[in-house]
């Protein structure tokens, strides 16, 4: 662990450390947290694998890059398939024993049946997703934007990136969205994609035991987080069919510093992701070549336009987008504040998802019974059922509730004027909303991109139905997709709280470059009006599991703030020339435990950086100066064979006489890493941090000796307390 400077609360009371619950991200708490390491360790090991490396050897590793980003990208259309096919298999055979329930049971007025059998088959499913997520991976619940958010930006979540949780994430996903639940499948492709990314990128798996002699060179939290950002952008344009946005979405949403010569990598794996599933779809869907199905969701084709008058429409719904995202976030975050405290058990959790599957069952099955909206079949262009409608009609409601969300969210944009009245789009939304909020943030994987998109595109059909009955007669007001499109946009675009990349996104999904500037205004619109009452709900999840990620900016008015008053001083330091025994200390004390360690010689200089894991690789190996016969230090390879899950400091087996023994740290040390100088203020500090990412930072003094280190987890409390006026302004 880094390390860091206790909250100020915590030296009064030190036992609300160890009582402190865990929060939602995952099971770990804020000490357990890790920073990854994105900085080269330059030293002398390195600096010898590099002068022997030909050209041809490092053409070859640059080929490799690309051939990962390839197979990633490939493998990322797979599973969206794979998870896209399924949840239409089994849609198809809910809807069909619903309907033939619900068929044989009107005349017999035995409806008790049907519904019985719904909530059956939904609860059924969300339990089984939960079960899985609870007891086997819970890092996969949630969309998963928020972990990778969290890892891009240099926090190591524990287990985010495994193969048991991409298991999960994707049996999770099909269970939930097939149960009925207010989610979306979109979501967690994101998290999909960036485990493909890092665990192919790796060539082994550490859940199977899989270890190949392939990519070796990559076994480094900066290659490894690289090929994570590409596989979080694939994951995006599997989910919207746009490569472009992926592209963005990793740069504005995820990746805390970026590397320019991943762009072309990473835009080739978005594309490759859109094109194998588009390939994939068309096969299954009887038309191989027709590549008309470039992501999970299609949007179908807007071909209208806006006149100016529109706009100030658009602006308008951009405000209520804003008002209307802020309030689902609070809402959303108070839950899970509930949640934390009361739903505590696994068991809990399980019966919690159950019980809202069975909730969302009940009352979408209601309001198709009790909805007296009926419609003729054959003038809408997507699928419709006919559930407690005449024959030759169907029910409204139930295409709204029943189908797939994708399925609701295109109905709604291209169903003509008159499909849905609005009585029914009100009686929709309202509790759609209060549905979407308790679903998020259960113990299943969830995606929060659709439900937002259906509740925008719902309010915004409504406003469309509105301004047509105050114009009846203008050519203008009969195209209902632009009013439910940018509602769908400033719903999100008011819970999420991004635009550039989310605008690319909605662009590419539409197929129609005249929406780009109501678009981006709105998207604007609803942030800016968002952010005047809350952050977006990823950031807020973030906050509330106290992930000490770091944001764009320093605090404002705090460069009269250094360095001095943000480090953890005095720092733990090791000789170069170390006892094993001091080594040992040091890595077992719960007070010195840290994840890295200034290097200083005989006479106090400092001369460098070694990690933790270094550490426990020269312990474990006995690489000990008495012992050494050739004086040859240990090679890289036996550094990246243990990466990532370095073992414990008790699995450590050093004798009595073995403790009193000297390991000589000077080949291993990083003699060159980043340090400041102790009147260093802290916007520059913090900077530094952001845009290198780096987890240690050694502070010195004017006569080069040490002084003090700082970590993410020091600036992420300063930058905390500082916006809560607890660090003063000098």
């Amino acid at each position: 662990m880094d390390q860091e400077t206790k909250f100020i609360d915590e030296e009064e009371n030190p036992e609300r450390v160890q009582v402190r619950r865990p929060k939602q991200l995952n099971k770990y708490s804020f000490h357990q947290l890790e920073a990854l390491d994105y900085d080269t360790i330059e030293n002398q090991l390195h600096i010898e694998e590099e002068s022997v490396t030909s050209k041809q050897q490092w053409a070859c590793i640059r080929a490799q890059r690309w051939l990962i980003c390839i197979i990633i990208g490939v493998m990322t259309g797979v599973v969206a398939v794979i998870i896209d096919i399924s949840i239409d298999q089994l849609a198809t055979l809910k809807m069909n024993t619903l309907e033939s329930s619900i068929k044989d049971c009107v005349q017999s007025d035995c409806l008790w049946k049907p519904l019985l059998t719904w909530i059956g088959i939904n609860a059924g499913l969300v339990a089984f997703a939960a079960s899985i997520t609870t007891f086997l991976s819970p890092v996969a619940a949630g969309s998963g934007i928020p972990q990778i958010k969290c890892y891009l930006n240099g926090v190591k979540v524990p287990e985010v990136v495994r193969l048991k949780t991409l298991f999960t994430k994707v049996a999770g996903i099909i269970a939930s969205v097939s149960g009925g639940l207010a989610v979306g499948k979109e979501g967690p492709m994101v998290h999909s994609g960036a485990v493909l990314g890092a665990g192919i990128s790796q060539g082994r798996s550490m859940t199977t035991g899989l270890n190949t002699p392939f990519f070796t060179h990559f076994r480094n939290d900066r290659e490894k987080r690289d090929f994570v950002c590409a596989g979080a952008a694939a994951g995006v344009s599997a989910a919207f069919g746009a490569p472009v946005g992926g592209v963005l979405f990793s740069l504005e949403e995820a990746a805390s510093f970026w590397n320019q010569a991943l762009t072309w990598r990473i835009f080739l794996c978005s594309i490759l992701s859109s094109y194998t599933l588009n390939s994939l779809q068309s096969l299954y869907h009887g038309h191989p070549g027709d590549l008309a199905y470039p992501g999970l969701i299609n949007f179908g084709k807007f071909s209208g336009t806006y006149v100016p008058t529109d706009l100030f429409i658009f602006f308008f719904m951009g405000v209520i987008g804003g008002l209307c995202g802020a309030a689902f976030n609070s809402l959303n975050i108070r839950l899970m504040k509930f949640r934390l405290k009361y739903v505590r058990w696994k068991w809990l959790q399980v019966i919690e998802a159950s019980v809202v599957a069975s909730v969302c069952g009940t009352i979408a099955f209601c309001m198709m019974y009790f909805n007296i909206e009926c419609k003729p079949l054959g003038q809408d262009p997507t699928m419709k059922l006919q559930f407690f409608c005449s024959d030759g009609e169907y029910n409204t409601m139930a295409t709204l509730f029943f189908t797939t969300p994708e399925s609701s969210v295109k109905s709604l944009f291209h169903d003509p004027l008159g499909s849905y009245s609005a009585v029914t789009l009100i009686v929709f939304v309202l509790p759609y909303f209060f549905l979407a909020c308790w679903t998020y943030g259960l113990k299943l994987p969830s995606g929060l991109f659709i439900p937002s998109l259906l509740i925008g595109a719902a309010w915004g059909r409504l406003v469309g139905v509105i301004v047509n009955a105050i114009s009846p007669t203008s050519w203008w007001t009969q195209d209902l997709a632009k009013y439910s499109l940018i509602g769908a946009a400033a719903q999100l675009g008011g819970t999420v709280r991004m635009t550039i990349s989310l605008t690319v996104i909605l662009i590419e999904a539409t197929g129609n470059i005249s929406y780009s500037l109501p678009l981006m205004a709105v998207l604007l619109i609803a942030k800016f009006v968002g952010d005047m009452f809350n952050t977006g709900i990823y950031d807020m999840h973030i906050e509330l599991g106290k992930v000490p990620v770091l944001e764009w900016d320093p605090p404002p008015l705090s460069s009269k703030t250094t360095v001095s008053e943000v480090m953890h001083q005095p720092a733990i330091t090791l000789n170069l020339h170390c006892r094993v025994k001091d080594i040992m200390e040091n890595l077992s004390s719960s007070t010195s435990n840290h994840g890295g360690y200034p290097v200083q010689d005989d006479h106090g200089k400092f001369r460098g950086v070694i990690l933790r894991s270094q550490l426990l690789i020269l312990i474990k190996h006995k690489v000990f100066v008495e012992r050494t016969s050739n004086g040859s230090p240990l090679s890289l390879s036996v550094f990246r064979d243990s990466y990532p899950r370095f073992f414990s400091v008790n699995l450590l087996n050093v004798s009595a006489a073995e403790r009193e023994l000297h390991v000589d740290l000077e080949p291993y040390v990083n003699p060159a890493p980043y340090v400041v100088h102790k009147n260093s203020s802290f916007p520059r500090i913090f900077r530094l941090f952001r845009a290198l990412g780096l987890r240690h930072l050694v502070v010195i003094d004017d006569d080069y000796s040490i002084i003090g280190i700082v970590t993410r987890k020091d600036l992420y409390k300063a930058h905390k307390a500082r916006e809560h006026s607890r660090i003063p302004c000098h």
